[in-house]
């Protein structure tokens, strides 16, 4: 079988011009002095992916650069809007944004083969309620939406984390809730999934406390897997080794 060409590339080097593609840094780190959530890492871009980079970028990707506030009525037709933190690869991105085609998507990540692969989906699948945002969602949350902006949040399989002197990087934090309580409107659900369980232990703990939030579980525990999130091959996998997925769904009060 004939193997898809790939192109080395860091998030240090610039690959597209600018306005042509994700920017390596769009927001500059120097000025980001926080501990950070997630670690970008160097990747390999397919053909296909820098084609759907190139093709639809420009109308459909963003890089956070925490200069303006997002008009999201005009990114997304005054559709409601979802903010998807960690895509992976997108497939399952994909998946929700067909399965709903009158919420709007804007999905996060600094995963440059990611970005490409969900925006040739969505390119192939005339997917236009989607939108590829570039680089830290915390800049994003933080200098780029308003306040009562979302109609929902959904952070899956984030980075665990797994050593304990490594768990201050963990994304869902109280200083997290706060902030993204604030650019969700009443009513809107956050919704967690990991297979990781001292993780899941921890998000229960800390959306249980959190005064922003109320657990839409009756029990106060895990959720059952809502039919709108996909089951993944990665879940799929963890699922066939006997790891166990926990959906977490907490309501803004």
């Amino acid at each position: 079988m004939r193997e898809t060409p790939v192109v080395p590339f860091h998030r240090g080097s610039q690959r597209f011009a600018p306005g042509e593609g994700p920017a390596p840094d769009p927001a500059g780190s120097h000025h980001e002095r926080r501990i950070r959530s997630f670690q970008p890492r160097r990747s390999r871009v397919t053909a296909s992916q820098e084609e759907a980079l190139l093709k639809r970028w420009p109308d459909w990707g963003l890089d956070i650069d925490g200069r303006s506030v997002l008009d999201l009525d005009a990114l997304f037709g005054g559709r409601p809007v979802v903010l998807e933190i960690g895509f992976g690869m997108g497939e399952a991105t994909a998946q929700m944004a067909a399965a709903d085609p009158d919420t709007g998507i804007l999905a996060v990540d600094v995963h440059t083969p990611g970005q490409g692969n969900l925006l040739g989906l969505a390119d192939r699948g005339g997917l236009d309620n989607v939108r590829v945002a570039n680089g830290d969602a915390i800049i994003l949350l933080r200098e780029m939406l308003a306040p009562d902006a979302l109609d929902g949040v959904r952070v899956y399989f984030p980075d665990p984390w797994p050593k304990k002197r490594h768990h201050k990087r963990r994304l869902i934090q109280p200083e997290f809730l706060t902030l993204v309580a604030t650019r969700m409107r009443p009513g809107a659900v956050l919704h967690c999934a990991t297979d990781w369980e001292p993780y899941a232990e921890q998000m229960l703990e800390v959306l249980t406390a959190h005064p922003g939030f109320e657990n839409t579980a009756a029990d106060g525990g895990y959720a059952p897997r809502p039919d709108f999130r996909p089951l993944t091959r990665f879940e799929g996998q963890g699922l066939d080794k006997g790891h166990r997925v926990h959906d977490l769904l907490f309501r803004r009060k």
